[in-house]
């Protein structure tokens, strides 16, 4: 097996796998099971870390640092870390776009007029504020160039008014930080040349050419 000692841009999902094990000296395991099972086990390791590690937060705080946009968000992460959409900044900025977004239909459509937990059907006000919550969302992270597609859950979540309170937003936004902060860390010392912010657009996600 060839050994890798960096990676670069035209490294391939197969090398990244390949470094990730030299760097642990588990490169044994691509002999006796194959890359996606290896990426799999990668995945399914991580994902349970980190979300394990928020929800115990939340148990401890009784508050929302577990939501359910963020697992598509840990699922890319982890998956295919060096993906644009994957990064930093389209990560954080994506979700504060899409909770901004939320937070302003709710409000001027009047759907916050009926709680969620009074009402938790469908009625106009909440129909027009799913519909423009996502829309914007979506218009927003392409001018910004911060695509990030689990936001598109975070602002439906809020829109429809599922978590509306300010303060339950900025630990929404709290959380988005603590699981990247999580994913640097893992992905670092798992060997990736995950960004501090950043994604360059010359390296390849790493699951491109896993198979």
């Amino acid at each position: 097996m060839r050994k890798l000692d960096s990676f670069s841009p035209e490294h391939t999902g197969k090398d990244h796998i390949v470094c990730l094990l030299q760097r642990f000296r588990l490169d044994w395991l691509l002999h006796h099971f194959p890359p996606r099972l290896v990426r799999s086990a990668y995945v399914f390791v991580n994902g349970f870390i980190t979300i394990g590690v928020l929800a115990l937060l939340a148990l401890l705080s009784r508050n929302p640092f577990v939501f359910p946009s963020l697992g598509p968000t840990a699922y890319l992460l982890f998956f295919s870390p060096l993906a644009k959409t994957a990064s930093p900044r389209n990560t954080i900025v994506g979700h504060a776009v899409g909770l901004i977004c939320g937070y302003a239909a709710f409000v001027v459509t009047g759907a916050g007029a009926v709680p969620f937990g009074v009402h938790p059907g469908i009625f106009w006000p909440r129909i027009l504020a799913a519909a423009l919550s996502l829309s914007a969302t979506g218009a927003l992270m392409i001018l910004l160039d911060v695509s990030h597609p689990p936001a598109g859950a975070t602002t439906l979540i809020v829109s429809l008014g599922i978590i509306s309170e300010p303060r339950e937003l900025v630990i929404i936004e709290v959380a988005v930080f603590l699981l990247v902060a999580q994913a640097l860390v893992i992905n670092r010392l798992a060997g990736l040349p995950y960004p501090f912010w950043n994604a360059s657009a010359s390296v390849n996600s790493w699951s491109e050419g896993a198979d």
